[in-house]
């Protein structure tokens, strides 16, 4: 029960700081209270709850955390993963974000920092990271100028 009560204040922390985050990119309220709606969803909330707080993650609690990770991408387009299309000829096609959606994006990221860390580090934590991350290219454009990095 701890590791839910525990994921729940992780959640709700998080959900706050997106909301300020959102508000001052001028993000439309009712988008900003249905982000990460289906982070309480059962498929969703069990896996990361046991993985971010469970005692004891093993293989199974991993890979359900991979499974749970995987089906948040796919349901929320404030995920940069939800617009990589990988095709059955094998080629990968990287879309364009719509701008509601990359300014999710960037309060997401801000709205995690600050819920995780006590302080916005984006710019800091994108950078070290920007090699595993397929933006399209005006996308990338568009948050390193937000973030005011370097491409």
């Amino acid at each position: 029960m701890r590791q839910h009560v525990q994921y729940l204040r992780y959640v709700l922390r998080h959900k706050w700081f997106v909301y300020v985050e959102g508000r001052r990119l001028g993000v439309p309220v009712l988008q900003l209270l249905a982000h990460d709606w289906t982070k309480f969803l059962p498929d969703e909330w069990l896996p990361y709850a046991r993985y971010f707080y469970g005692e004891d993650v093993g293989a199974l609690e991993s890979e359900a955390f991979d499974h749970a990770w995987l089906a948040h991408q796919r349901r929320s387009p404030h995920h940069w993963q939800f617009w990589v299309l990988h095709e059955d000829s094998g080629r990968t096609k990287v879309l364009k974000m719509p701008e509601r959606y990359a300014l999710e994006m960037l309060a997401d990221w801000r709205g995690a920092g600050r819920a995780i860390h006590g302080k916005d580090e984006t710019a800091k934590w994108y950078a070290a990271t920007k090699a595993g991350r397929r933006l399209h290219r005006e996308t990338q454009a568009w948050v390193e100028t937000q973030l005011g990095v370097a491409s």
